[in-house]
């Protein structure tokens, strides 16, 4: 990755985690003032003056060297909630194997079925299936449940609060697997979701099942992981207590790809994207998106087609910087959305004014050309939308296997010890 030594408000905002309008009101109030680019006249902050933020030499340091890491043994994982794969392939690439998957949405189903014949598709709700025939046999279960408030009735944020919700299924089948290790995904939002209470109450839970959470909980940028999109999760990490291990989450690149890396030959593709269906713009969105630049937004629109284009939301605070938004081939996409026409949530094609097709929504979520996708065109977008980067899925795999390794290690040293002292005895 090349250093720069100018970086515009948005760059500048990812990589020192701070938003948008955090940086504009610093300029504003002389905090940290920005400068402006003669043509664009886009706000921009020198190399020197974000050199404060220990995020930034962070990110300049970055890291060459690979998480990769070499299994010693067959590592086995049950998925829950699974869609159409993201995750399942990103733990396959890193030498996990696949003992199960549940899923409800039929399409995404099939899309498993399709793609993987031989792996164990159990299709529909996860409250009908029982899994205590997998106990003591799975390393790892792992699970995106949708991010659903607690009851908090009683008097603890325990297990029995949570009935109704689908994390309680997903602490249920820990409990009944008994995994060394479980690994939940979701949303950035988690974090701080009702008041930070929603994730109190999981780590409760967690703890009352037998399971000590990695703290603190980390939010992982796609884009450190290969990914060329800013999309975030929330990883939370549950060890069992009989280990006494640490588990360490995977360490970010210093190369950060762009959208012409997803979508055209490069170290992330060996060829251009593949041809494929696609929705499109109804004809007065398309009239507007005509209008904007490359990397550009509803900002960079005339002020009265602005007005009427935002409607209520033009006099709202707020960058809005999602909305009529066209990306740039040199920057990272936005978070892909489950329907790419959705209303001011726009992901706009750089050159032609038309939202990403299926195969390029799936390149920017690093699934493979040949993972193909069921269902209609929608339900394809819907799946590609919601799945985990597979990149960023292969890299949290490596974690789990550098973990599983050490605890093997560690257990096989444990037992010989213990059978030397009980034949010296």
């Amino acid at each position: 990755m090349v250093i720069k030594e100018n970086y515009t408000i948005s760059e500048a905002a990812e990589i020192i985690d701070k938003n948008p309008e955090t940086l504009r009101r610093w300029d504003n109030e002389g905090k940290l003032s920005a400068s402006r680019e003669p043509m664009s006249n886009y706000r921009v902050y020198t190399k020197k003056q974000l050199e404060i933020f220990p995020e930034f030499q962070a990110y300049i340091e970055g890291r060459k060297q690979s998480n990769y890491v070499e299994s010693n043994r067959e590592y086995s994982v049950l998925e829950l909630f699974a869609g159409a794969g993201g995750l399942a392939i990103g733990m396959e690439k890193a030498g996990l194997k696949c003992a199960a998957l549940n899923e409800m949405d039929k399409w995404a189903c099939q899309t498993l079925r399709d793609n993987r014949p031989k792996w164990n598709v159990l299709e529909g709700d996860v409250k009908n299936y029982g899994f205590q025939k997998y106990k003591d046999k799975i390393d790892v279960v792992t699970g995106g449940f949708p991010c659903q408030a607690f009851s908090y009735a009683g008097k603890k944020l325990g297990l029995q609060d949570a009935r109704g919700t689908l994390f309680y299924e997903f602490a249920r089948v820990v409990q009944e697997v008994n995994p060394a290790i479980c690994i939940g995904e979701n949303v950035r939002g988690l974090l701080n979701h009702d008041k930070g209470r929603t994730l109190e109450g999981m780590i409760s839970i967690l703890d009352e099942i037998g399971y000590n959470v990695v703290t603190p909980v980390q939010v992982l940028k796609a884009i450190n992981y290969n990914v060329p999109q800013k999309r975030e999760r929330l990883i939370l990490v549950g060890v069992r207590k009989d280990i006494d291990l640490q588990f360490e989450y995977p360490k970010p690149y210093r190369k950060v790809y762009n959208l012409e890396d997803a979508l055209k030959k490069s170290e992330l593709f060996e060829t251009d994207v593949p041809k494929s269906k696609g929705s499109s713009y109804p004809d007065h969105k398309k009239k507007v998106l005509d209008l904007v630049p490359p990397k550009g937004y509803w900002r960079d629109l005339p002020l009265d087609i602005q007005k009427e284009y935002m409607q209520k939301s033009f006099y709202l605070g707020g960058g809005k910087t999602g909305m009529a938004r066209r990306i740039g081939w040199d920057e990272p996409c936005l978070t892909l959305t489950c329907s790419p026409a959705q209303k001011q949530t726009e992901r706009c094609h750089p050159d032609e004014t038309r939202p990403f097709t299926v195969r390029e929504y799936a390149r920017i979520q690093t699934f493979p050309d040949d993972w193909q996708f069921s269902g209609s065109v929608s339900q394809q977008y819907k799946q590609i939308g919601n799945a985990v980067p597979v990149n960023l899925a292969k890299e949290i795999g490596y974690s789990i296997i550098s973990f599983l390794n050490e605890y093997y290690s560690s257990s096989k040293k444990a037992s010989i010890s213990k059978a030397k002292e009980s034949i010296a005895s």
